[in-house]
């Protein structure tokens, strides 16, 4: 029995169409299963960071109390005072560039030496890493009230240590030249360790063959430093400088549970002054230009530090 040539040429098309729709039924199906699996990411996104974040640049263009329920468009009013006419301002952003200008440099170089002493696995080493990383984990509020009874007077730890080599300590936290030292030594050992970690991580990645050819050359430990550990460090040395100096312009727990700001406003940073003013204040208007001038001074510093990725790239050649 001979095949209609008609047939012959149709049946293949009538095979290949059900097989395309299913290929596209198929990919349609994954498409949106991947939607559904990034939904919830997504609209965490938009209701927790998207929207406060643009509730945050409208509401520094109002006049907003909490108290009053006063809503008033103001224009650029309140940038105008925040530069202008407030007289805590300026202290307020030295507080918060000697805070960062001390707690970066001190985290990261204890991280790197901290990194380099424990690259080696050990018990010895691995013990020391869970004693320097378990800060990280631990509650900061926990963190902050131990050392808040170590700082204080005659009955703290401190102070009590030095008393029995014959020197009288002040109340560290109420002198305004102690307390933002104090501050920032808390801080750095709270977070030291997640430093140290991502130091760590680099180093398991490091050519063990140029370390071995310059000792061969008679390099000695500062050659080794600075001619093979810190260009390779490089990359990861930007990514946790970046961490960490964003990291210092929202510090926000220490300053309210050791200080609160004070003494005499020595403490008071950018993003306590955020909330100091929104809530002690309740002027969320222009909190909001104080959270806006912060935001953009975190994003110039990123941009900044980011733009120079380039310069340290490692090259292996």
């Amino acid at each position: 029995m001979e095949t209609n040539p008609v047939l012959q040429n149709t049946f293949p098309a009538k095979i290949n169409k059900p097989a395309k729709q299913r290929r596209s039924r198929t990919k349609l199906i994954d498409a949106l299963w991947g939607y559904l699996f990034i939904a919830p990411q997504f609209i965490g996104f938009l209701v927790f960071v998207l929207g406060p974040t643009i509730a945050i640049f409208v509401y520094s263009f109002m006049e907003k109390n909490l108290l009053s329920g006063k809503t008033e468009f103001v224009g650029l009013n309140n940038y105008i005072t925040l530069f202008t006419k407030d007289a805590l301002f300026p202290k307020v952003l030295g507080n918060t560039l000697i805070f960062t200008a001390g707690l970066v440099p001190i985290n990261l170089i204890l991280a790197l030496v901290l990194a380099i002493l424990l690259a080696r696995s050990s018990f010895v080493n691995n013990f020391f890493r869970t004693v320097f990383f378990a800060p990280v984990v631990t509650s900061s509020v926990a963190w902050v009230i131990v050392w808040s009874f170590m700082l204080q007077g005659n009955s703290g730890t401190i102070n009590q240590v030095l008393q029995v080599f014959g020197i009288k300590g002040p109340n560290w936290l109420l002198d305004p030249g102690w307390a933002m030292f104090w501050v920032i030594i808390t801080r750095v050992l709270k977070n030291v360790g997640l430093n140290m970690v991502l130091f760590l991580a680099a180093l398991q990645d490091m050519p063990r063959e140029h370390l071995e050819a310059a000792k061969v050359d008679g390099a000695n430990t500062w050659n080794l430093f600075w001619n093979i550990y810190l260009p390779f460090l490089a990359p990861t040395i930007l990514l946790v400088t970046v961490i960490t100096v964003i990291g210092s312009l929202n510090v926000f727990d220490h300053i309210l549970l050791l200080t609160g700001g004070g003494p005499s406003n020595s403490t008071m940073v950018l993003s306590y002054y955020v909330y100091f003013t929104a809530f002690k204040v309740n002027e969320t208007g222009y909190a909001s230009a104080i959270a806006v001038v912060l935001f953009l001074i975190a994003l110039g510093l990123t941009t900044v530090q980011w733009s120079m990725r380039k310069k340290f790239s490692y090259n292996e050649n």
